[in-house]
């Protein structure tokens, strides 16, 4: 017996060994001769590091920041916590409907559903039983659950009015994001622009786009939320008779009740005046004396989301910004019920104060969003550790978060990663880049080795391909 101790302590020390010097090699490669790198390997089974390097460091984490939110969000709403948008008529006025916003980013968005239309074609159908077509309705868009600063303030210029960096709102419609489509066949002028999808009215573009021929998609719109008023900037392939750049759209909340609003009339039911609950918020901030414009009466129907652990898996899979915007504003109104509170900032304040009573020391999180784009936000590596290893460990929504991460070489964001080793499958991370970053955190679980990993690079100064195969290659020592 003791023998075989000692051949397990020397079998312990060579492995150790043998990731030290995988390690220097790692934080030695050309590509990283002028980056901060954040290391930090723990064996779940004994709880002990297996291989560190600055762990306490904050570092920018990009969108492996979005663990962070899912995990929260699973914590403190529940795997199986489901959005519900109700429609309503107003108590005070019978010929007014209400759509009641809860903060449901999957409203005819495309990741849940073939039909992204289904939404507003059940709430017709809906309404078209319960509602008399003799008489004229008003439409009326409670908005305002998170407010209206609907993007964080630390967010930059480059991405504000792009897709992915859409407002976050009570209210959500087709991710919250349309899709602008040029002509790019004349190849002596500007990409001439045919049309959006959806439609939305009064909106419009100063194209200073240019033309390429390497086929890349260098597009951008600039602009504000609630602004109609959109910069078109960069270059977009030559010699397409559609090629089709996305933006964010300004005023989700109305163009969902216009979108309602339509279908509700070619069900029969004549609608007038639409409207959201912006303008009257506004005057309530500065006159709260002034009252409630509207009473919930009667609930036509209801619109209910899928659960909570498939949002968070498509937040984590496809690293969708717009989802975990939304979830960290959740976990704000629900810690701040008050709508008046700024959700966002009571979502990053919850989350601190959560995880420094569960199994980490804080004071290396700086957190501005949800989804990782503000390149303010950091953390240390070995913060991020922790937080896996409780949530493999310890959390009752274990299983929900392992399985919302992608697999390496198979899905998501992964589909590219360790794709011809012998980890294909067996690592289930989060991968995180923006310019000059580039992170990866999560599980490696194979046979009896079971890893929880964070590795951090920033302000590389190889190329990414140099520095996701410096860190595929780190990985495979493991």
């Amino acid at each position: 017996m003791q023998r075989i101790l000692i051949l397990y302590a020397l079998l312990c020390v060579a492995s150790t060994a043998q990731s030290q010097t995988a390690l220097q090699k790692f934080i030695s490669h050309p590509a990283l001769k002028h980056a901060s790198v954040g290391v930090s390997v723990v064996d779940m089974t004994t709880g002990k590091p297996v291989v560190e390097n600055d762990a306490d460091k904050s570092l920018t984490p990009a969108s492996v920041l979005k663990l962070i939110t899912t995990a929260t969000a699973l914590e403190t709403l529940g795997e199986n916590y489901r959005y519900k948008t109700d429609i309503a008529l107003d108590a005070n006025d019978p010929s007014r409907i209400l759509v009641f916003g809860s903060g449901d980013p999957t409203l005819a968005g495309e990741a849940f559903h073939d039909n992204p239309n289904l939404f507003f074609t059940t709430t017709a159908d809906a309404l078209k039983k319960a509602l008399s077509p003799d008489r004229e309705y008003t439409l009326y868009v409670v908005d305002n659950l998170f407010g209206y600063n609907g993007v964080s303030p630390e967010w930059t210029w480059i991405d504000m009015g792009n897709y992915y960096a859409a407002g976050a709102y009570g209210i959500s419609v087709y991710d919250n994001s349309y899709r602008l489509f040029f002509n790019t066949t004349d190849r002596n002028s500007c990409p001439r622009i045919l049309r959006t999808e959806p439609k939305i009215k009064g909106l419009t573009f100063q194209n200073e786009l240019t033309l390429n021929n390497t086929g890349r998609d260098n597009g951008y719109i600039y602009g504000v939320p609630f602004s109609y008023e959109r910069s078109v900037r960069g270059d977009i392939p030559a010699g397409r008779t559609e090629f089709s750049i996305k933006g964010d759209i300004p005023d989700p909340g109305l163009v969902l009740g216009e979108t309602l609003a339509d279908y509700l009339m070619q069900a029969g039911i004549r609608i007038g005046k639409v409207e959201t609950a912006r303008e009257d918020y506004l005057a309530g901030h500065c006159t709260p004396q002034a009252g409630q414009p509207y009473r919930a009466g009667k609930v036509l129907c209801t619109h209910v989301s899928p659960p909570l652990k498939e949002i968070v898996r498509e937040v984590n899979v496809e690293s969708n910004n717009h989802y975990a915007e939304h979830l960290i504003r959740t976990i704000g109104r629900k810690s701040k019920n008050d709508i008046y509170a700024d959700a966002l900032e009571a979502g990053t304040t919850y989350v601190q104060e959560y995880w420094k009573k569960r199994c980490a020391e804080v004071t290396s999180l700086q957190i501005y969003d949800g989804s990782g784009l503000a390149p303010q936000n950091a953390v240390s590596s070995s913060f991020l550790t922790q937080l896996l290893v409780y949530m493999y460990n310890a959390s009752e929504n274990a299983s929900s978060f392992f399985d919302s991460l992608p697999k390496a070489g198979q899905e998501g964001t992964l589909k590219n990663f360790m794709g011809n080793t012998r980890y294909n499958g067996k690592i289930a991370a989060k991968s995180g880049s923006i310019g000059g970053v580039q992170c990866f955190a999560g599980y490696l679980v194979d046979g009896n080795k079971k890893y929880a990993f964070t590795v951090m690079v920033n302000k590389f100064n190889g190329t990414r391909p140099q520095v996701r195969s410096a860190i595929e290659q780190f990985l495979l020592s493991l």
